[in-house]
């Protein structure tokens, strides 16, 4: 049986990360992956996507020539300069050559295929069995979440790789999910000529953000042509011919488009990976870690298995955590209290921490302030496309903010102060004393507080 330091079971950016990082540091380090050695976010995710929506935001700029500057003509988008760029300059066509040449020269094994913990101290790919010593990290990430929709499995539907990987676009289309992804991609489509319809079974977009900037966005979207159905639950889907997808929503409402978009969210497999052998409960929706991001002995967990929020800024977060751990060096632990997440829509959605609603869960007492982005002086001055808020969730009692969400142009970057202020426990009164530069977006801080009472 051949033996290793370490074993880590999935090299997306959290493996990876572990791996590459204890492989140059010496240890003998087995990575495992039975897809593409960087994960989602290279291939399908945060890269290729944010390409798109770059595309995206330039056809929505120049259309707003008209109303800043003049005329360039007519704008005619083309998604094959967007495929083109994808392919070549962020998948090398969905292959992980680079990625895993790169592991492999800092001195690690790289085996493909599935694997799984065969029990303490051992992992087991595909019938070969490896010895590990020191630990094994389990970094399997997440897969689309497929709703059980009667008819939904006869239906050639496409999840977010295959709208990454499309080298046309439909005529129309439904998306079943008004979460970021969904959001996302349906802006970017529309954005290029696509009839689009977003069917969310909830009572709102981006459920997971404040409610003020749900409806900001439903707006933009209605305005560009997005038609948005909230509330609405799909009650099967069927083929009418092979030219287009019917989706039937409770109540016999008929929604007909080219093709479907399934972004119901994601999914983990505890079970998949062997940790039942560690004795996790396989049934769970995640697996149960430790501010170090220990499972059990000998084992730790990163990334979206874990269920801090699926995203690449977790798992590298907690990787490296892990990383100090296998090799016994200091560090603080892991503190989830500032967790920053961005929808990169047009406006972009940022927030961190606590929305309203959390803060009151948790029995703070809260107050809160809010501008809008597009009333602040560079709000005025950008013009067309302003649309958005700042969002300040604080604890009265101990005198800090504990959440915030910063929304509009760039609303992504002015979000890194606040995610300072609530990660750092700034006290309002040393907020409201700093100087704020003129005209910024991020100047919407200072009257975000100055509502706050």
């Amino acid at each position: 049986m051949r033996e290793f330091d370490v074993a880590v079971i999935g090299m997306g950016p959290g493996g990876e990360h572990v791996a590459g990082t204890l492989a140059e540091r010496g240890l003998r380090v087995l990575g495992i992956e039975r897809g593409l050695v960087g994960g989602e976010c290279p291939y399908w995710g945060c890269v290729p996507t944010k390409m798109m929506i770059r595309a995206a935001d330039a056809l929505a700029e120049a259309r707003r020539l008209a109303q800043l500057a003049g005329s360039a003509g007519e704008v005619r988008p083309d998604w094959s300069v967007v495929a083109r760029r994808i392919r070549e300059e962020a998948t090398d066509s969905w292959d992980d050559s680079v990625a895993a040449e790169r592991f492999t020269a800092k001195g690690g094994t790289l085996v493909r295929g599935t694997g799984r913990i065969a029990g303490p101290g051992r992992v087991e790919v595909d019938g070969t069995t490896y010895a590990v010593t020191r630990g094994i990290v389990v970094a399997t990430g997440s897969r689309p979440a497929i709703p059980p929709i009667d008819g939904l499995s006869d239906v050639d539907f496409w999840t977010n790789h295959d709208a990454v990987e499309a080298e046309e676009l439909p005529a129309s289309l439904v998306v079943l999910g008004g979460g970021a992804i969904g959001c996302e991609l349906a802006q970017v489509l529309a954005r290029f000529g696509v009839e689009v319809t977003i069917v969310e079974g909830g009572d709102r977009l981006l459920a997971k953000e404040e409610p003020e900037a749900s409806e900001a966005l439903r707006q933009v979207f209605e305005r560009e042509g997005i038609a948005v159905r909230t509330g609405a639950r799909v009650a099967r889907v069927l083929r009418d011919g092979t030219a287009a997808v019917v989706v039937v929503l409770e109540g016999g409402e008929e929604l007909r488009a080219e093709r479907l978009l399934v972004a119901t969210g994601r999914r983990t497999d505890v079970g998949e990976v062997g940790l039942g052998a560690v004795g996790v409960d396989t049934s769970a929706r995640a697996v149960p870690v430790d501010d170090r991001l220990r499972v059990a002995p000998g084992v730790w967990a990163v990334g979206d298995l874990t269920g801090k929020g699926a995203f690449t800024h977790v798992s590298m977060y907690q990787a490296g955590i892990v990383i100090r751990e296998l090799l016994d060096e200091p560090g603080p632990a892991a503190d989830y209290r500032a967790l920053p997440r961005v929808t990169f829509t047009d406006p972009e959605i940022g927030a961190v921490g606590l929305t309203e609603a959390q803060a009151r869960e948790a029995g703070l007492t809260v107050r809160t302030g809010t501008t809008a982005t597009s009333s602040s002086s560079r709000g005025w001055i950008h013009g067309p496309g302003n649309e958005g808020l700042i969002t300040l969730v604080a604890d009265a009692d101990r005198g800090v903010l504990v959440g915030a969400t910063a929304m509009g142009p760039a609303g992504g970057e002015v979000l890194g102060a606040l995610c300072v202020a609530v990660h750092a426990q700034v006290p309002i009164d040393s907020l409201r004393s700093m100087i704020y530069a003129y005209p910024t977006f991020h100047r919407g801080i200072e009257d975000a507080l100055r509502d706050l009472g």
